[in-house]
């Protein structure tokens, strides 16, 4: 049977390249969840009692092997870990990190963000090109947010993006570009015609 080697794939923003494929599979991996929980100070009690917060998002993690000395002449290493490295970086699109899916055959497909990668070099050429690493990742789960962003009577928050106006973000949200001035108000914003792109606006909830 054909090794099945792990893949990581950029679902969002469309169009992210080709995925990235493993090139040794993990010898192990680890899924984590956890909760959050507060203590309730009641007077009298040897022991508070927990109120329950929230659920936090669950975590993938791993450490990833590449050697390129024995398979492939001993070109540097991080001609492969550098394509795994990127996926810490902003996107313009997103104005975040994007969105991975991580994939080994079909017992494991975890989509989140690339949330940390220690790289450690263990092995190197005479002239200092490293050839053997090793990459200990930690993915957090991306779930899509279930609120229904276009109802009015949720509060919201709206990243701005180049061309946007107060009236095309109401007409977004509201369903009515003459409701700019709620978003105005709320943001303080004197002039609606000077928005700056990456700039996160309160959208506040109208009848």
């Amino acid at each position: 049977m054909e090794l099945e080697h792990a893949t990581i794939e950029v679902v969002q923003p469309s169009g992210g390249g080709a995925p990235i494929e493993v090139l040794f599979n993990p010898r192990e991996y680890k899924l984590a969840r956890s909760n959050q929980f507060s203590e309730v100070a009641v007077p009298g009690l040897a022991s508070p009692p927990l109120q329950f917060g929230r659920g936090n998002a669950r975590t993938l993690a791993m450490q990833l092997f590449f050697d390129t000395y024995t398979y492939e002449w001993g070109i540097d290493v991080q001609t492969y870990t550098d394509k795994i490295l990127a996926l810490l970086e902003i996107n313009a699109e997103l104005h975040a990190p994007p969105i991975c899916k991580f994939t080994w055959g079909k017992k494991l497909q975890f989509v989140g963000v690339l949330e940390r990668a220690d790289q450690t070099f263990t092995l190197f050429q005479p002239d200092g090109t490293p050839v053997r690493a090793t990459l200990d990742v930690t993915f957090k789960e991306y779930v899509e947010d279930q609120t229904d962003r276009q109802s009015a009577n949720f509060v919201k928050q709206y990243v701005v993006r180049r061309g946007d106006t107060l009236s095309s973000i109401a007409n977004e949200k509201y369903g009515d570009p003459a409701l700019w001035r709620p978003i105005a108000y709320a943001n303080g914003i004197v002039d609606p015609l000077t928005l700056v792109p990456g700039r996160a606006l309160l959208v506040p909830a109208i009848e």
